[in-house]
């Protein structure tokens, strides 16, 4: 393998690690077996601490097939806790609301999904890397600022139903670029009259990546440091 060159590594994102966590780990394993003080390592499209998943990483010149990676279509499985509201809309903050699910049921459910389908504006979530003047919408979040973000036109393909039960669902997503499955989760909260929060999430695909082709972060660091390396001449 040729790291300077560009290589493109598939990782399954663990639980709690940010995205820039999972580049850090690798980028240092690649340093140290290459012998060298830095090395491009890139991510295509970020997955936040809270989530697991397929997540593509590039290495030297691959890093300027980032755009093109992260443009693909992504699918995602995600449980949706009904009958209460977060600020993050997922577990990074406490619930701040509380609603009746006695009038949710399964038809009710599979009903209000079909209109999340095809093309549909959304509004970003104020914890998101979304930028507010110049900084991003989580700083001013946590801060207790008031976060006004524009909605965004996107694309969800599909959106099937996995587990019911009136206070939790399971759905699988499948959708563009730029969407936030919290702010689904939200939205289809709202659509409930139940209010809504992820739960869990886990992407299952980023174009023709699948997560049974993603290696974890230790098989990773451990391909790197056991592969054979090929070095371009001049850092031979």
């Amino acid at each position: 393998m040729n790291f300077l060159a560009g290589e493109i590594l598939y990782i399954d994102k663990p639980l709690g690690w940010t995205s820039f966590d999972a580049v850090k780990r690798l980028r240092g394993s690649l340093t140290r077996r290459l012998g060298l003080k830095k090395i491009k390592v890139g991510h295509a499209g970020t997955l936040d601490p809270l989530a697991t998943g397929v997540m593509i990483l590039c290495t030297g010149k691959a890093t300027k097939r980032i755009d093109e990676l992260q443009a693909g279509v992504k699918e995602y499985i995600a449980t949706v806790a009904l009958g209460a509201t977060t600020p993050s809309f997922d577990l990074e903050t406490e619930i701040d609301a509380t609603y009746p699910t006695e009038h949710i049921t399964r038809e009710l459910v599979e009903s209000v999904l079909r209109q999340f389908t095809g093309r549909i504006e959304q509004i970003p979530p104020a914890f998101s890397a979304c930028k507010v003047d110049g900084k991003r919408a989580y700083d001013l979040a946590r801060k207790g600022r008031d976060v006004q973000l524009k909605p965004k036109i996107l694309v969800i393909d599909e959106i099937e139903l996995l587990e019911f039960s009136p206070t939790s669902i399971t759905i699988r997503v499948v959708c563009s670029k730029g969407t936030y499955i919290r702010a689904l989760a939200r939205d289809i909260g709202a659509a409930l009259q139940s209010g809504g929060h992820l739960t869990a999430l886990r992407r299952t695909r980023v174009g023709d990546v699948t997560i049974d082709r993603c290696l974890s972060v230790q098989d990773a660091a451990e391909l790197i440091k056991n592969t054979e390396i090929e070095m371009p001449e001049e850092n031979a």
